[in-house]
């Protein structure tokens, strides 16, 4: 069954989950992700949060790619 991304709506056979909110995103949205300039620090935070024990944490926030998370 094809995967249709919530971001770019196109269908695609595989995908990744967001780091910056819980969406699963194809891999051409995964790939313009990673280029975000907050990417490292959605990860970052991401990671604290596990090692705290937040196993349910959803994210900083898409932003889109014009926006910002980290201030």
């Amino acid at each position: 069954m094809p995967f249709q991304c919530p971001r770019c709506h196109k269908e695609s056979g595989s995908y990744s989950c967001s780091w910056f909110n819980t969406e699963n995103i194809c891999l051409d949205c995964s790939r313009e992700e990673s280029q975000h300039p907050d990417y490292r620090y959605a990860r970052d935070t991401e990671r604290k949060a596990v090692i705290e024990g937040d196993l349910n944490f959803p994210g900083v926030g898409w932003p889109g790619m014009d926006g910002r998370v980290e201030q």
